[in-house]
């Protein structure tokens, strides 16, 4: 390898669902400057499913093509690993089927098994459909299962929604709504506020500062809509605040969860830590739908996404937007250099 690519952060991309935009969106991701510039891809999938999601988008990125994962990582610049496992004429746009839950299951595993190996820097993916992953692989619950099944990692990992300017962390995330107060302690958000302030350390922000909401309306009032704020937020609050200035970051809260997002974007939070998956989701996709990415902290390197799903609606159409997927990768390029220069 040329002295440039090597010091380039490595990433392993894995092609998502072949009925969605995934196969678009990697091609497109591809011709990326940041591509071509800031990163070295080793691209895993079928080179037919690619070839046809880059008709689709109608270009034609500059990809060679390699059979095996060691001639890959030997190649200088970026490179296509072609498994040869799904033919695209075989595939039924805009739904979810076994065909391509075992595709994209098979292009996440060998990616994580490289990054696990250390001999890839992160991971970026184009998206799955949970419910095609599931014909494929039955324990199949989210993206954590999958990585903590396939590399043995039983470290805590955790889902971060990303836009330019705010991250969103969570105390629950999969769970009923009904079962959030039960999952909620100081020491559960205490572990969340960790996690968060070394997430965003290694995306380059040296001193986090966090905004924490509430779970009740009105965060509470008092103890008039609920007493969570009361006898676990602000206390896990207090005892973050305890260690926050001997480690550098800054957090405050509880806060009503329908203001803290405006309170945060106006005084500058890095993130806002919410108590449930839809009290943070919701406001992240208003803001950036088509910018948001999400990132799967707790691991020893960065693995992203796009926030936006499989798009069934529109596939094939070759209008599907780059412009999230974009900031997975440079995420993911930013957190892997961060990660170098510490090693």
């Amino acid at each position: 390898m040329t002295d440039r690519t090597e010091e380039l952060p490595t990433l392993a991309v894995a092609m998502g669902d072949p009925g969605g935009i995934s196969p678009e969106l990697t091609a497109r991701l591809v011709d990326l400057p940041e591509a071509r510039d800031e990163a070295r891809l080793v691209v895993i999938g079928d080179r037919r499913v690619f070839d046809e999601g880059a008709r689709i988008a109608g270009i034609a990125p500059e990809l060679p093509t390699v059979g095996d994962m060691e001639t890959a990582l030997a190649t200088d610049g970026n490179v296509f690993v072609d498994l040869g496992h799904l033919d695209p004429a075989t595939v039924t746009r805009g739904t979810a089927e076994k065909a391509g839950g075992d595709f994209a299951c098979r292009n996440f595993r060998e990616a994580l098994l490289l990054a696990h190996a250390g001999k890839v820097d992160g991971i970026c993916f184009t998206p799955f459909n949970k419910q095609a992953m599931r014909y494929s692989f039955p324990g199949y619950d989210d993206e954590i299962r999958f990585v903590a099944d396939v590399t043995g990692f039983n470290g805590k990992i955790r889902e971060f929604n990303v836009l330019e300017k705010i991250w969103n962390a969570r105390v629950t995330s999969h769970v009923p709504l009904k079962e959030v107060s039960d999952n909620l302690s100081e020491d559960k958000i205490l572990a969340e506020v960790d996690l968060t302030v070394r997430c965003l350390r290694r995306a380059g922000i040296d001193r986090p500062r966090i905004a924490v909401a509430g779970l009740n309306p009105h965060a509470g009032d008092g103890g008039s809509f609920g007493t969570e704020e009361i006898e676990i937020i602000e206390p896990a609050v207090a005892r973050a605040k305890e260690r926050a200035e001997t480690e550098d970051f800054e957090i405050e809260g509880p806060y009503p969860s329908d203001t803290v997002f405006l309170r945060a974007l106006k005084e500058e939070y890095h993130a806002v830590l919410t108590m449930y998956h839809d009290q943070g989701q919701i406001a992240m996709k208003m803001m950036g739908f088509d910018k948001g990415v999400t990132m799967m902290g707790g691991l020893p390197y960065p693995l992203c996404t796009p926030a936006h799903g499989t798009a069934y609606d529109i596939a094939g159409k070759g209008i599907a937007d780059v412009g999230a997927t974009r900031e997975a990768l440079r995420l993911a390029i930013r957190m892997a250099r961060t990660a170098r220069q510490a090693a």
